[in-house]
């Protein structure tokens, strides 16, 4: 508003003889004329006296409403910034001396020309005097039904016109006597209004009751009696009161008091413990079923906090519990409450809240359905279930890991002692002895079976790409990096990581993996905050790591932190017994997978099988068996045994069966040939035409000390 249309504006709401004001579009309080701010007396120097004021906030003038019309006035204002549209409401406003005043409010939109709300303009006006003549109108038609009487010792002195006519009697100029009263009294009613009376002039005291009359037209209509002693300096007099008809009343009452019977028989019927509370939450009712679980009567029920849910769900409880009544929303959950008997039963506990036309909660419905036999019935199934997948796990020896030999059952009666910890695995063995297999049976034994096991060979990454195969990285953190990319240590988050091939690890990748083993923390490439994971590492290699620290390719810490519990897997030469159990479960599996069936195995392919040295152990039996399935025409399974020649065996000086201490005597000779070099172009595994994880494991078996030759001068 420009500066003179405010101030012509101010100066002719100063003239109108009721409270006036202007505000701002968004209703923000800027002017309040004379009347207004003297009503509310504000300093004479008041930003609003003087039209100052910027969108000054209605709380702070809300507050001096009388509570109850708050609400309302903050909606029907609300409405009117809303839609832009007039509103009117009315209110009690509180004067500086404390008392309250009933005004009338209108609030008007002024807009321009192009319709664009320009203020607000509004006026108050005082209905005290209308707000009383409403009230003594009212109370005017509520006497209409109440007659007055005065009695003495003896009888009634005096009855009102409305009294008579209360029950149905002309007016005449003496009351009736107490024997005509009577008569007028239901006859079921009469006895107790007879000793009402009595005991009123014996006690010469006040009194509240409510009979029933019948009119002499036959019609019955109830009666409220209130009334009060006559005295005279100290003296009885007799009686005063007043006889009200509260027949509409009792109807109602005694209707909704039928209903009330009527739903609690219902409730009392249902197959559910039942409660109704109030807003608070405070109890009212429960019934019959939910009473007789709890062992207690309605009173009790009400007095007592008889609740008794059990220690392991009452936080849970409690949470629900409170966040729904905080929301008013409605809930359900599993909980376990005591009975009378003392045990616990579980119920399935739904709280929903009910509203009035004004969304104010008056009721909470709670309807408990027991549910105990269904969850014991589910725990006995997961208990079942957990014996029966024990079972399946001992039958098939850890899933794919089959067979029974001695080696392997070893292994095995490691692998479930280390499974329930949260140790790091160093699993070593030779190529194709089933490293990974034994990682993922500790894995499924873990506590963290639920969560990812996730297997990174590290042989097959490039030594460049490792660590931000393991880490992830930042987009733009090298050329290529064209986005975030989440590694494997986060992915296994709260599981298994396992890392195969460790061996192979670059130096500087060494020092990452052994951070986030000390440290369970790393950052990604191209970061700059640390990540903290939960992760279990297991770790396989066919090295010899020993040796790889002592001559530097591998940290000797890291080893340390790798090497926690150690697991050597078998090589297949070492666990023959298990090589039919293997052949025919991989005749089995592929055998289905190509449509055939084979109703035996040859008896020399099985020989040849059992005799052959295996230096790719169960991968290369497995291989094998694929092959020779793809290629059979007839029910009998076969090997060509070209495949299992001599040159694919250990070595031409262990074929003929050499004896363990022929076999020492030439592996001893090879080592202190090659200077205690296993591995190399010069090392004994070279010397010997054999792998050299093949070699390390006869000197385990022979328990050759490798280390005596080192210190001597490798021959020529």
């Amino acid at each position: 508003m420009s500066s003179p249309l405010a101030t012509d504006l101010q100066a002719t709401l100063n003239l109108i003889p009721a409270n006036t004001w202007y505000a701002a579009p968004s209703g923000g309080l800027t002017f309040m004329n004379t009347r207004s701010a003297d009503h509310l007396d504000l300093p004479k120097d008041h930003p609003l006296r003087l039209g100052t004021a910027t969108d000054v906030a209605w709380d702070s003038h809300i507050a001096m409403l009388h509570p109850d019309d708050r609400d309302e006035t903050r909606r029907v204002w609300a409405d009117c910034l809303r839609t832009g549209s007039p509103g009117e409401a009315t209110f009690r406003v509180r004067s500086p001396e404390g008392a309250y005043r009933w005004r009338l409010s209108r609030a008007e939109p002024v807009r321009d020309d192009d319709g664009t709300l320009l203020y607000w303009i509004g006026i108050n006006f005082d209905i005290e005097k209308l707000k009383q003549v409403e009230f003594y109108l009212a109370e005017g038609q509520r006497l209409a039904h109440m007659g007055c009487w005065a009695s003495n010792a003896t009888g009634f002195e005096h009855w009102s016109a409305e009294l008579f006519a209360i029950h149905g009697l002309e007016p005449a100029d003496k009351p009736p006597s107490i024997a005509e009263y009577m008569a007028l009294v239901h006859p079921e009613d009469r006895e107790f209004v007879a000793n009402e009376m009595q005991r009123m002039l014996a006690n010469q005291t006040g009194f509240d009751f409510t009979k029933r009359i019948v009119r002499p037209d036959g019609a019955i209509r109830w009666i409220r009696c209130v009334g009060a002693p006559r005295t005279d300096e100290g003296t009885f007099r007799g009686l005063v009161g007043t006889g009200i008809d509260v027949t509409e009343q009792e109807q109602i009452t005694r209707a909704l008091h039928e209903r009330e019977q009527e739903l609690r028989q219902i409730l009392d019927a249902a197959p559910q413990l039942i409660a109704v509370l109030g807003p608070e939450r405070e109890r009212l009712y429960a019934n019959r079923p939910a009473l007789e679980y709890l062992g207690a009567t309605l009173e009790e029920w009400r007095q007592n906090k008889i609740l008794e849910v059990h220690q392991d769900d009452f936080e849970r409880f409690r949470s629900f519990a409170e966040r729904s009544f905080a929301a008013g929303t409605p809930y359900e959950l599993e909980v376990r409450v005591r009975n009378k008997e003392g045990l616990y039963r579980w119920l399935l506990a739904r709280y929903n809240p009910v509203r009035d036309a004004e969304g104010r909660i008056v009721r909470w419905y709670v309807a408990c359905t027991d549910i105990d036999d269904r969850k014991r019935a589910e725990e006995r199934l997961q208990q079942e279930n957990v014996a029966l997948r024990e079972e399946i796990d001992k039958t098939s020896m850890f899933e794919e890991i089959v067979g029974a030999s001695p080696a392997l059952t070893a292994v095995l009666s490691r692998v479930a002692k280390v499974a329930a910890s949260d140790s790091t695995v160093l699993i070593t063995g030779e190529t194709g002895t089933g490293k990974e297999l034994l990682a993922r049976a500790i894995h499924r034994r873990s506590r963290r079976s639920a969560r990812a096991f996730v297997a990174v060979n590290c042989a097959a990454i490039p030594h460049d790409l490792v660590v931000s195969e393991l880490f992830g990285h930042e987009k733009g953190a090298f050329t290529g990096a064209l986005q975030r990319r989440i590694g494997r240590f986060e992915l296994a988050d709260g599981g298994t990581i396992f890392l195969d091939e460790v061996g192979e690890l670059s130096p500087d990748t060494q020092v990452a993996l052994l951070r986030v083993l000390q440290e369970r923390e790393f950052e990604r490439v191209g970061g700059t905050h640390s990540i903290h994971v939960d992760v279990r590492v297991i770790a396989a290699t066919n090295r010899d790591l020993e040796a790889a620290v002592e001559n530097g390719s591998f940290r000797q810490d890291l080893f340390y932190r790798l090497n926690v519990f150690p697991l050597e897997m078998p090589p297949l030469r070492e666990r023959r017994e298990d090589i039919p159990v293997l052949v025919e479960y991989f005749i089995d599996r592929y055998a289905r997978e190509a449509a055939k069936a084979f109703r035996r195995i040859n008896r020399r392919t099985l020989e040849r099988l059992q005799s052959y040295p295996w230096p790719g152990n169960v991968r290369e039996l497995q291989n094998v068996i694929e092959r020779s399935v793809i290629i059979s025409d007839t029910d009998e399974f076969t090997v060509d045994e070209s495949w299992l020649s001599a040159r694919h065996a250990l070595g031409s000086r262990f074929l003929s069966g050499t004896l363990a201490a022929q076999e020492k005597a030439i592996i001893e000779e090879a080592l202190r040939a090659s200077g205690g070099q296993v591995f190399g172009p010069a090392g004994a595994a070279a010397r010997l035409g054999m792998p050299r994880s093949t070699l390390e494991s006869r000197i385990r078996a022979l328990k050759i000390n490798k280390s005596r030759f080192r210190s001597r001068t490798a021959k020529p």
